[in-house]
């Protein structure tokens, strides 16, 4: 974008693009390390993703519904906002889960003696899994979707009853597509460094404690009281004057030269503005950035574009009455793509935390579409309500006609960290490099969840004030994983 000489310009240590939890955790950093900040974001709301509403007696998460508490800094963080006395943490139940197998609800094993019992796998499966320590590494070369990796290390059935649901719910993602580095690069990390997943998993508990870090499957899953938008709403509060929401951006001049600020004219209310910073961090989605960063890098660009975003239809069902079927009695149920129904999975979410339905109510929240079944997204309020009743009609014999029935439809939902994703963040590196005072952050970066963007904000953080103090490059780590 090209920038037409300004008279006059705010001067600011940092400008944050975008309101979304990154660019709001990472604009608390800096604002709480003595940095003058500017957030700007186009809507007219923050939060990005995260999207709370009350309608009458219920609660409603469009967005995520939660997060793990994997890392002392998360709790740290939420203290620093003062947001921590509004957590809660997901009820014990919640560490029920199903998969759907044969049109049962069978309990995901969350521990050897469970698994042992567990209905959810053949006995084939898991004496397969047996062979597991011993079967070699891939070579060092070699890119591997989650899926191959997981049919070599572990079988089929572990892969279509465990791993694809669960890239469901996460990514609502298809494991054949998606990059097992990038994508689970913890797991990934284990094979590499310990030439086995079970070695792995024990080995490197051992040095997550040391870390004083958590693993996901035993870290607690919290929310907060009035739901997730809590988090960016609090710390919205203690930003204040910082933020600008209904701030367009007109042009972008990136500096070329030592001691040379970058600058941003931006159009609100009907007023143009302009900034100079030395420092500009980008924290919009991937193909968001690469259309504001095109003038500068079509090679940038075009790996942006090239990242997918999942599409997910979000439709809540609030009961003011218990409404029958089975019980309610876990965090939900997901479904492995081999059972071939329209729905990735539901999570009960006045089971998981109080105060998202009136007592004695329910309140359900269903995902259909993802990169599985991406059409789906596009059916109509009616026909989307009548899929999902369908749906958990079957499974869980729930008829009862919902009191409240709300839906989200989010047309890029989670960005994929398909193969060739590396790349990508070597491309965003190189970029970085070639542009000092410039750094790119977001979800499809670091990780997705509400967690990993916490704990990336810190990295992003870091870098600006280190540029700050020195007036060399400081690139951001290649790697999509947080260590």
């Amino acid at each position: 974008m090209k920038m037409d000489s300004v008279k006059q310009s705010m001067r600011k240590d940092a400008v944050v693009i975008g309101a979304g939890i990154s660019g709001l955790a990472t604009a608390f950093r800096l604002h709480k390390a003595g940095l003058d900040v500017l957030v700007l974001e186009k809507s007219d709301r923050v939060g990005g993703a995260i999207r709370t509403e009350r309608w009458e007696d219920f609660l409603v998460d469009f967005g995520p519904n939660s997060t793990l508490d994997t890392s002392p800094e998360i709790g740290e963080f939420l203290q620093a906002v003062g947001v921590h006395h509004q957590r809660i943490d997901a009820n014990a139940a919640a560490n029920r889960r199903y998969i759907l197998r044969d049109a049962q609800l069978r309990a995901l094993p969350m521990n050897p003696p469970q698994f042992l019992t567990s209905k959810l796998f053949s006995l084939s499966a898991k004496l397969r899994l047996l062979r597991e320590p011993f079967v070699a590494p891939a070579p060092p070369n070699r890119e591997e979707t989650i899926a191959e990796f997981v049919e070599r290390r572990l079988g089929r059935e572990f892969l279509d009853y465990a791993i694809n649901p669960f890239i469901a719910g996460v990514y609502a993602g298809d494991p054949r597509a998606l990059s097992v580095r990038s994508a689970v690069a913890k797991i990934y990390a284990l094979e590499k460094n310990y030439g086995s997943l079970i070695k792995g998993a024990i080995k490197g508990a051992k040095a997550r404690k040391r870390r004083g870090e958590t693993d996901k499957t035993r870290a607690k899953l919290f929310s907060f009281r009035n739901g997730m938008a809590q988090l960016s709403e609090a710390i919205q509060a203690e930003l204040r004057a910082c933020i600008e929401t209904g701030a367009e951006l007109q042009d972008l001049r990136l500096a070329n030269l030592p001691g040379e600020l970058h600058a941003v004219r931006y159009l609100q209310a009907g007023r143009l503005h302009a900034v100079e910073t030395r420092a500009l961090v980008f924290t919009t989605p991937a193909y968001v950035t690469a259309e504001l960063l095109r003038t500068f890098d079509a090679e940038l660009a075009e790996a942006l574009l090239g990242m997918r975003y999942a599409p997910v239809a979000v439709v809540f069902f609030g009961y003011r009455r218990n409404p029958g079927g089975r019980p309610l009695d876990g965090f939900g149920f997901l479904v492995p793509e081999v059972e071939r129904r329209r729905i990735l999975g539901s999570i009960w979410s006045s089971t998981i935390f109080p105060g998202r339905a009136p007592a004695g109510g329910a309140a359900l929240t269903t995902f259909v579409g993802g990169m599985r079944q991406p059409d789906l997204v596009n059916l109509e309020d009616d026909d989307l309500a009548g899929l999902v009743r369908d749906e958990l009609s079957e499974i869980m014999g729930l008829t009862t006609k919902p009191d409240v029935v709300r839906i989200q439809r989010w047309r890029r939902a989670i960005p994929q960290y398909e193969l060739g994703h590396q790349k990508r963040l070597d491309a965003v590196s190189r970029f970085e490099t070639e542009h000092p005072g410039v750094f790119v952050s977001g979800n499809f970066r670091y990780g997705i969840s509400v967690g990993d963007c916490i704990l990336q904000s810190r990295k992003v953080a870091d870098a600006v004030t280190r540029q700050g103090r020195d007036s060399r490059t400081v690139p951001l780590a290649t790697e999509n994983s947080l260590t």
